[in-house]
């Protein structure tokens, strides 16, 4: 359920937020206009905001400067340490996808650069999931990695390859990054209509209401 990826990011939560800001060349244009795809999420989220995947707190911050009331899901104990150090104010607690604790009904669920770590089945399980844990006209606002087709998805890891992006190709072949075909069956299947909007050559923003809304 994502749990398998809790080492790593623990590892990497003390430079992550230097990996963000570009200055690591493998994941430049993963997190190229970085900035601009955390106010695309916040300027499309409302009310109450269950944010998945904090991280290190960026979007979390976003989320609090336009007064939303956030809680945060976060697996990784290194993360939340840095997170709720950040946003002492909020609250962000152990959980993921598809195990959290949240008594109020959201108004959107929140998240960047994490449901990948689902596969497509359990994104189908958290989908479901979401839409009995929304109130009535909720939505779904997340931003991450996600292909046209599982051909353009190969095209990139044989570039990233080709460009000496061990990294980077191992965390494309390793992790379970979708297409977008793949992620608009399961909203739909779901009870949502989706949009996509591309934000850089990796990432895509999506925004999913629930229908009849």
């Amino acid at each position: 359920m994502g749990r398998e990826f809790d080492a790593l990011f623990d590892e990497w939560s003390r430079s992550y937020d230097q990996t963000v800001t570009g200055n690591d060349a493998e994941y430049e244009e993963v997190f190229y206009q970085y900035d601009k795809i955390l106010d695309a999420v916040r300027d499309r989220a409302t009310g109450f905001v269950v944010e998945f995947g904090p991280g290190t707190g960026n979007l979390t911050g976003k989320l609090l400067e336009k007064g939303l009331k956030i809680i945060g899901i976060e697996p990784s104990a290194n993360m939340r340490k840095i997170a709720q150090k950040k946003h002492p104010d909020v609250k962000i607690i152990d959980g993921d996808f598809l195990n959290f604790h949240v008594q109020e009904k959201a108004d959107t669920f929140a998240s960047t650069y994490a449901f990948h770590h689902l596969t497509d089945e359990e994104k189908r399980a958290a989908i479901s999931l979401f839409h009995t844990r929304l109130k009535a006209g909720g939505k779904i606002v997340f931003a991450d990695t996600v292909f046209e087709t599982e051909e353009a998805k190969q095209e990139m890891i044989k570039e990233a390859k080709a460009r000496g992006f061990c990294r980077l190709a191992e965390d494309l072949e390793t992790e379970y990054y979708t297409t977008i075909p793949a992620l608009s069956s399961i909203f739909e299947e779901n009870g949502f209509d989706v949009s996509f909007r591309k934000m850089n050559r990796f990432v895509w923003l999506m925004d999913a209401k629930m229908k009849g809304a």
